[in-house]
């Protein structure tokens, strides 16, 4: 992983962070009057115009994503991925909660009941694969 992106990475806010999802959950640039309905119907956020341009302008300040105009329309494009972004917060979330450990982060998930037994017998076989 790219160690400048944790360096100059700053977290997102909770609204920041589904305006991305729903950003990537697209897989291409999204016009912004789409982006504000794909909040509305999959997310319930019923965001005004000027409240999704500015958080996009403060993404855009945060370097996750660009926007520019095509015609009429205005897009935003995503600069980091979706995995890029995931792997930091659980690269964090396992410093802090697990002390770094990623030993104790799968016991926690199995204790909690948040693996079956055939998702741990898929785990086993990743883990298999990384001793190759």
């Amino acid at each position: 992983m790219n160690k400048e992106f944790f360096e100059e990475e700053r977290n997102l806010s909770a609204c920041e962070t589904i305006i991305m999802k729903a950003i990537w959950d697209t897989g291409e640039d999204i016009p912004i009057p789409d982006l504000i309905e794909l909040l509305r119907a999959k997310y319930n956020k019923d965001y005004a115009r000027t409240t999704v341009v500015t958080f996009l302008l403060k993404l855009s300040d945060k370097g996750f994503v660009r926007t520019y105009r095509k015609g009429k329309l205005s897009y935003a494009h995503p600069i980091k991925s979706e995995e890029e972004y995931r792997e930091k917060l659980i690269s964090e979330d396992v410093d802090f909660w697990f002390k770094g450990s990623t030993l104790n982060l799968l016991s926690a998930l199995c204790n909690c009941g948040k693996i079956s037994k055939k998702k741990a017998e898929r785990i086993r076989g990743i883990l298999d694969e990384l001793d190759d």
